[in-house]
């Protein structure tokens, strides 16, 4: 019986985002102009997995949370990691179906460059900032996006600082990710928008068949290898664990827990079940799995109370940085009161966002240069923003170092 998946290779090949389809002018288009070298052999989206692979930003990836905060144990999944399985699985299912996988790759690689250090438990603190000081809401997957389109730069062949200036179809796919898939069914819209029209996580759909594979393996990377991690650190208790076995008395193909079990046959129910009539979806029972799993996690792992005790100091380390930084504010002479108050008493913290903010406080002077300068100091909430957005790129290590210079003599 497993050989009839064979049948399926292929389905969405037509519909696959190559020259030949009618949207793939709008998909490789780009913010700015972005000329060719000279024996350029790559295409638009491989253009793009090199952007993603050089900047800081996915680099730092590999010391931020996936689920567990700042672990010592290397056998524990960190967020690199977690890319690295979603480009992986996204990969797999694109090739298998005949669509564009170099589009899901760099979708893949992107997708999380915007997450805050210490997981999702960091980016619930970066919101309470936000809302608090007026600076609307932050949901990783837009700030990923900002993160691509205006936070991370790369020097050009000449030295200039340049944004990565990412094609559509990669920035759609990244904002558009949000691995929370409760929808049976999964289709791409139809429009291209303008993607600050974003303004609520899961509100559009991707544009591309790609990128809504890529949402879809997003899960399908992460929740096996979270039980997996769970079960290596001892948190899942004897009756949890016989909970879980239980979840899958009903599912015979699944022979143990693991994730080498939940990713094949996730990937290959998808495989046989999707088609361009209908979809991207899974058959009912693998589907009802896929939610009893979530559920499962979200109980016993996400919800964990060794989880909540670690919360509460990542939430004191990433409010003290701001706290520290936000009480500089002197207008358009603010960098130089951080150099004045902060550089003597907390030379590493203050070196470092000095570093980083002087590439992109807008400066009349100079002009606005080849990169885009995004932060007014004349703007009260622009600082507060810039203070959001360097937090937001920090590794859980760096933060838990400026948080112990703030705290020590």
């Amino acid at each position: 019986m497993e050989s009839d998946i064979q049948k399926h290779r292929g389905v969405f090949r037509e519909e696959a985002m190559t020259a030949a389809h009618p949207h793939w002018k709008q998909c490789i288009s780009r913010e700015t102009e972005s000329p060719l070298k000279k024996d350029e052999i790559r295409s638009e989206f491989d253009r793009d997995n090199g952007r993603i692979l050089h900047s800081l930003a996915y680099s730092r990836l590999k010391s931020k949370t996936q689920v567990f905060f700042h672990t010592h144990d290397d056998r524990i999944c960190t967020r690199i990691e977690h890319v690295n399985h979603v480009i992986s699985v996204s990969n797999t299912i694109a090739r298998f179906l005949g669509l564009n996988s170099e589009l899901t790759y760099a979708i893949a690689m992107g997708h999380d460059l915007g997450h805050a250090p210490f997981g999702h438990s960091g980016e619930v603190f970066l919101d309470k900032i936000c809302k608090e000081y007026g600076l609307g809401e932050f949901w990783h997957e837009k700030n990923s996006l900002r993160v691509v389109d205006s936070l991370e730069l790369l020097q050009d062949t000449r030295g200039d600082y340049k944004n990565l200036n990412l094609t559509y179809a990669v920035r759609d796919g990244i904002i558009s990710h949000c691995g929370e898939v409760n929808q049976e069914k999964l289709f791409p819209r139809q429009e291209a928008i303008d993607l600050s029209a974003f303004t609520k996580y899961n509100r559009y759909e991707p544009y591309t068949w790609e990128g809504c594979v890529m949402k879809i393996s997003d899960k399908i990377a992460y929740l096996g290898r979270d039980l997996e991690d769970a079960r290596r650190l001892g948190i899942l208790t004897e009756g949890q664990i016989e909970e879980l076995d239980h979840i899958l008395l009903g599912f015979p193909r699944v022979e143990a827990a693991n994730n080498t079990n939940f990713i094949h046959l996730f990937i290959t129910d998808l495989c046989r079940n999707s088609a361009p009539g209908t979809g991207l979806c899974f058959s009912p029972d693998v589907y009802e799995l896929m939610k009893m799993l979530m559920k499962f996690n979200y109980r016993h792992i996400y919800k964990h109370p060794r989880l909540k005790n670690y919360e509460a100091y990542a939430q004191l380390v990433i409010n003290s940085i701001f706290e520290v930084l936000s009480k500089t504010y002197g207008g358009v002479r603010t960098l130089g009161v951080i150099k004045r108050q902060i550089l003597p008493i907390y030379p590493k913290l203050g070196r470092d966002f000095l570093d980083w903010i002087e590439l992109l406080v807008k400066n009349p002077d100079k002009g606005e240069g080849k990169h885009k300068r995004i932060y007014d100091l004349a703007d009260e909430k622009s600082y507060y923003r810039s203070i959001v957005d360097f937090i937001s790129l920090l590794t859980d290590r760096a933060s838990i170092e400026y948080f112990n210079e703030l705290t020590s003599f």
